[in-house]
C-alpha cells in the first residue's frame, strides 16, 4: 500500500466511519458520541473537528483546490483525489483476506466481507429489517415513506430508486426506427425486428444438441444450456448466491433492498414480483 493512499484514508474499527485524515480519526475515538463545536457560519451545520468544517466550507465557496495531473480534474477533499487517481491506475490496494478480492476503497472492502461474515448492520427502525448497506436501508425506507425523490424531467413519473428512474428514461429517449410489416411494432435496432419476427414466423433458430429443444432467441438458448451444464454466473455481492439468470438475481437483491417496485393502481399495495401484483389483483 503506498504512503499517500495511507495518508489520505483512514476507517473507525468503532464506527466504520471512513475519515480522510488520520487526526479526524482520533478525534472520532475518544468522542464517538461527536460533540460538535465548530459551526458552519453560512448553513449552521456543526463539526467535531475545525479541519472538518474547513472542508465542509468548500461546499458553499467551490473551491476544489486538489487537482488530478492526468486528466485536470479538481476536488475538495484530498481523498477523493486519491481515490480518483485509482480509475488511472488500477491500483486496488484493499484486500480481502477471505476470498482475496481486491478494491480501490477500504469503504467497498468493508461492504464486502459482509459477504462472508453476513453482518447486517443497518437497520430499519419501522420494520426492524436489516441491511448490509445504508443504501438498501435508505432505499428500503421509502417503502414505508412512500417517497419517490427521482423524478423524470420528461413525463414527471417519480421513482424510489435512482436505477428504475435509469431505466424508465429509456422509455423517452431510444429511437424506434425498425417497423414490423405484420403488426407496426416498432425498434430502435434491426436485430430487435429480427428477433420479433420470429414471433410471427415461428422459425427457432438455435437449437440444443442435448435434449433438441428449439428457440427464437440466442438468450433463451444460451439460458437453457445452463439448465444442463449448472452454469450459475450471475453472483449476489451481498449474500454470495448465484443464479443462471439476470433476471433471477434482480429479483432476488429485492430480499436485500426491501423494493417493491410493482405497485397495485387499486390498493396502492406494493410487490417484489410482478406475478404476485398479478394475483394479488384477483383478489382485490
Amino acid at each position: 500500500m503506498s504512503k499517500d493512499i495511507q495518508k489520505s484514508s483512514y476507517q473507525c474499527d468503532i464506527s466504520d466511519k471512513p475519515f480522510c485524515e488520520n487526526d479526524n480519526l482520533k478525534v472520532q475515538k475518544q468522542n464517538p458520541s461527536g460533540g460538535k463545536r465548530y459551526h458552519c457560519d453560512i448553513c449552521g451545520k456543526s463539526f467535531a473537528v475545525n479541519t472538518n468544517l474547513t472542508r465542509h466550507k468548500r461546499i458553499h465557496t467551490g473551491e476544489k483546490p486538489y487537482h488530478c495531473d492526468i486528466c485536470s480534474k479538481s476536488f475538495s477533499q484530498l481523498c477523493n483525489l486519491t481515490s480518483h487517481k485509482r480509475t488511472h491506475t488500477r491500483e486496488k490496494p484493499y484486500h480481502c483476506d477471505i476470498c482475496g478480492n481486491s478494491f480501490s476503497e477500504s469503504s467497498n472492502l468493508t461492504r464486502h466481507i459482509r459477504v462472508h461474515t453476513g453482518e447486517r448492520p443497518f437497520h430499519c427502525d419501522i420494520c426492524g429489517q436489516s441491511f448490509s448497506e445504508s443504501a438498501n436501508l435508505t432505499t428500503h425506507k421509502r417503502i414505508h415513506t412512500g417517497e419517490k425523490p427521482y423524478d423524470c424531467d420528461i413525463c414527471g413519473q417519480s421513482f424510489s430508486d435512482s436505477t428504475n428512474l435509469t431505466r424508465h428514461k429509456r422509455i423517452h429517449t431510444v429511437e424506434k426506427r425498425f417497423n414490423c410489416d405484420v403488426c407496426d411494432k416498432s425498434f430502435s435496432k434491426n436485430s430487435e425486428l429480427t428477433k420479433h419476427k420470429r414471433l410471427h414466423t415461428g422459425e427457432k433458430p438455435f437449437h440444443c444438441d442435448i435434449c433438441g429443444k428449439s428457440f427464437s432467441r440466442s438468450s433463451d438458448f444460451t439460458k437453457h444450456i445452463r439448465i444442463h451444464t449448472g452454469v450459475k454466473p450471475f453472483h449476489c455481492d451481498i449474500c454470495g448466491n448465484s443464479f443462471s439468470d439476470s433476471s433471477n438475481l434482480t429479483k432476488h437483491k429485492r430480499i436485500h433492498t426491501g423494493e417493491k417496485p410493482f405497485l397495485c393502481n387499486i390498493c396502492g399495495k406494493s410487490f417484489s414480483r410482478s406475478t404476485a401484483l398479478t394475483t394479488h389483483k384477483h383478489t382485490v
